[in-house]
C-alpha cells in the first residue's frame, strides 16, 4: 500500500525507507566528496544511528537538532533522526546568531548532530552547554520506538524577517506528503535523477529534493551549495534529469557563460523554479538560450514545500502562474475567509494532508493562520483564473501603500527584471510625508553594466506607470536572502537607511 502514490502516501517515514532497503539502488551521489549512498546503507545507519539515540533516553517526538551542511553527513543525520521517529530539527545555518541561539533553545533539543565546519556555530548558540553533540559513528543499542503517522517529525523555523521565527512542526504522514505532491506534480520516478543545490535545513531542498526522491524511488546529486560556473558540468557529469532552484539561481544561471551541452539540454525533463515568483522575462529568456522548460511553482515551510504547479509539457505552462493545485486544495478567501470567484484577489489558503500540524507553542499563530473550516491562510495575495491557474500578486506584509492605493512589489520586480543587466531586483516601501509611503528599488547587476537608476526608473515608469515606479533605486552587489535564495525585501529599508 505504501508505495501506491496516487493518493497520498501511508506509512511511516520508517516504512518508506525500509522498502527502497530492499532495493541495490542509489540513493544520494555527492560528486563534491566523490562517494555515494546507496538505500541500504543509508537503512542500515539510519537504524543504527536512530538506536543510539534512543540509548540515549532521546524520547520520540523529541527534537534532535542538526547542524550540518549539504553533505553525506547532513543525510544520513536527517534520515537517523527520521527513522528513530524522533522530531528532526534541522537549524539554518545562515539565519544569524540570534535566531540560531532562538531555535535550539525553544525546540527543546538536548541532543544535536554537529558538522565540523558548523561547529563554531554550534558552540555560539550552545551558551549554556544544555546541548550535548552526538556522535553519528556510536554503535545504537537501545529500543526503536513505536511510530505512527501523526507522530511530529520535523521542526523547521521560518526565515522571516521580523519578530521570533515561528517552529513549523510536520508530522510523518505530513512530511511524505510533501513529496508525494512533489514527485505527482513533476511524474518522479526511479529513473529519474534530481540536483540539489538548495540547503536542506530548507523545506524546498527538504521536502522536494529528499523526499521527493524517497517516495518516487529515485535518486538526488547533492552539492553543498550553488554555484553558477560548475553548474551545467556536473548535470552533464552526473546524468541529471531535473533540478529544483529559485529565481535568483535562474538568474544568475541566465547571465552566466557556462552552457549546457545538446545531450544534457535533451536529458533534463524541467528546472523546477520556487520559493518566490519568478518575473516572466527571465523564464523566456532562461528557457530561449538553454532549451530547458522551466516549471514555476509555489510552497511554504508550512505545507511541506509545493502547493501549486505548472504542468509538465506538454502540459499548458502559464508564464507568470506559478500553476494548479496538486495533492491539495487551494482556494482565494475574502477579508471574510469566504472563498472568492474568479479573477477576484484575495488571500491564497490551502487545506489537504502535506499541511503542518501547527506552530510550536504559538497558539495566537495557530488560530490566527487556520480557519474554522480548515483552511489554512498563507499570507500571499492572489487570483484564481477560470482554468485554476494561480497569480500570485504580492505578501499582505510587502503591500505597499502608496497615497491610499496598493501597490504589489512583484509589478515593480518585473518591470526592473525586463532589463538585461538586472540580476536581482527588488521592490520595498518607505515612509513617506507626502503619501504615507513611497516606492524604493534595490537591483544587482551583471559585471560592468553601465545602466544607472535614471536608466532604471525610465523603464519602470513606461511599464508601470510614474505613480507606480520607484523614486529611488539603490544598487548592491547582492542583494539579502534566505537560506534559499529568496530575496528579503523587508531587509531593504534599514540596509539603504543611510543612502
Amino acid at each position: 500500500m505504501i508505495d501506491d502514490v496516487k493518493s497520498a502516501p501511508s506509512g511511516t517515514l520508517r516504512d518508506w525507507i525500509n522498502l527502497r532497503a530492499d532495493t541495490d539502488d542509489i540513493a544520494f551521489f555527492f560528486p563534491e566528496e566523490t562517494t555515494n549512498l546507496p538505500w541500504s546503507e543509508l537503512q542500515k545507519n539510519a537504524m543504527r544511528m536512530a538506536k543510539h539515540l534512543s540509548s540515549l533516553g532521546v524520547q520520540k517526538g523529541e527534537s534532535v537538532a542538526i547542524f550540518q551542511p549539504n553533505g553525506r553527513d547532513a543525510v544520513l543525520a536527517l534520515y537517523a533522526v527520521l527513522y528513530g521517529g524522533f522530531r528532526a530539527t534541522p537549524v539554518n545555518l545562515v539565519a544569524g546568531a540570534d535566531a540560531i541561539q532562538y531555535a535550539l533553545s525553544h525546540s527543546g533539543a538536548r541532543f544535536a548532530y554537529v558538522h565540523s565546519s558548523a561547529q563554531e556555530i554550534f558552540d555560539a548558540a550552545n551558551t549554556d552547554g544544555k546541548v550535548s553533540v552526538v556522535d553519528p559513528l556510536a554503535n545504537g543499542t537501545g529500543d526503536l520506538h513505536h511510530v505512527t503517522e501523526t507522530d511530529a517529525a520535523l521542526l523547521m523555523y521560518t526565515s522571516g524577517t521580523t519578530g521570533r521565527p515561528k517552529g513549523v512542526v510536520h508530522t510523518q504522514s505530513s512530511l511524505l506528503a510533501g513529496g508525494w505532491t512533489t514527485s505527482t506534480a513533476h511524474e518522479l520516478g526511479p529513473k529519474d535523477r534530481g540536483f540539489c543545490v538548495l540547503p536542506i535545513y530548507h523545506i524546498n531542498g527538504l521536502c522536494v529534493s529528499v523526499m521527493g526522491s524517497l517516495v518516487s524511488g529515485g535518486s538526488i546529486v547533492m552539492c553543498p551549495k550553488f554555484s553558477a560556473s560548475k553548474f551545467w558540468q556536473v548535470a552533464s557529469d552526473q546524468k541529471i534529469t531535473w533540478f529544483s532552484v529559485v529565481p535568483t539561481i535562474i538568474s544568475h544561471l541566465l547571465h552566466g557563460a557556462s552552457e549546457p551541452d545538446d545531450e544534457t539540454k535533451e536529458r533534463i525533463r524541467f528546472g523546477r523554479s520556487a520559493s518566490s515568483a519568478l518575473a516572466p522575462e527571465v523564464q523566456s529568456a532562461f528557457e530561449a538560450r538553454f532549451d530547458v522548460p522551466i516549471v514555476e511553482t509555489m510552497g511554504l515551510t508550512e505545507t511541506a514545500a509545493q502547493i501549486l504547479s505548472n504542468p509538465l509539457p506538454p502540459g499548458v505552462r502559464k508564464i507568470g502562474s506559478p500553476g494548479i493545485a496538486f495533492g491539495n486544495e487551494v482556494a482565494i478567501l475574502s477579508p471574510d475567509l469566504k472563498p472568492l470567484t474568479p479573477e477576484i484577489e484575495g488571500e491564497i489558503a490551502v487545506r489537504g494532508p502535506n499541511v503542518m500540524k501547527e506552530y510550536l507553542e504559538n497558539p495566537e499563530a495557530n488560530k490566527a493562520t487556520f480557519t474554522d473550516d480548515g483552511w489554512m491562510r498563507t499570507g500571499d495575495l492572489g487570483k484564481v483564473d477560470a482554468d485554476g491557474y494561480i497569480y500570485v500578486t504580492g505578501r499582505l506584509k510587502e503591500l505597499i501603500i502608496k497615497g491610499g492605493e496598493n501597490i504589489a512589489p512583484r509589478e515593480i520586480d518585473e518591470a526592473l527584471y525586463a532589463h538585461a543587466d538586472v540580476i536581482e531586483a527588488a521592490a520595498f516601501a518607505r515612509p513617506c510625508n507626502s503619501y504615507g509611503e513611497r516606492v524604493e528599488a534595490a537591483v544587482a547587476l551583471r559585471a560592468n553594466s553601465k545602466a544607472t537608476a535614471k536608466d532604471l526608473i525610465a523603464l519602470c515608469e513606461a511599464r508601470v506607470g510614474k505613480f507606480k515606479s520607484p523614486d529611488h533605486v539603490h544598487f548592491f552587489e547582492e542583494l539579502p536572502k534566505g537560506p534559499s535564495g529568496k530575496i528579503q525585501r523587508l531587509k531593504l529599508p534599514a540596509l539603504t537607511q543611510s543612502e
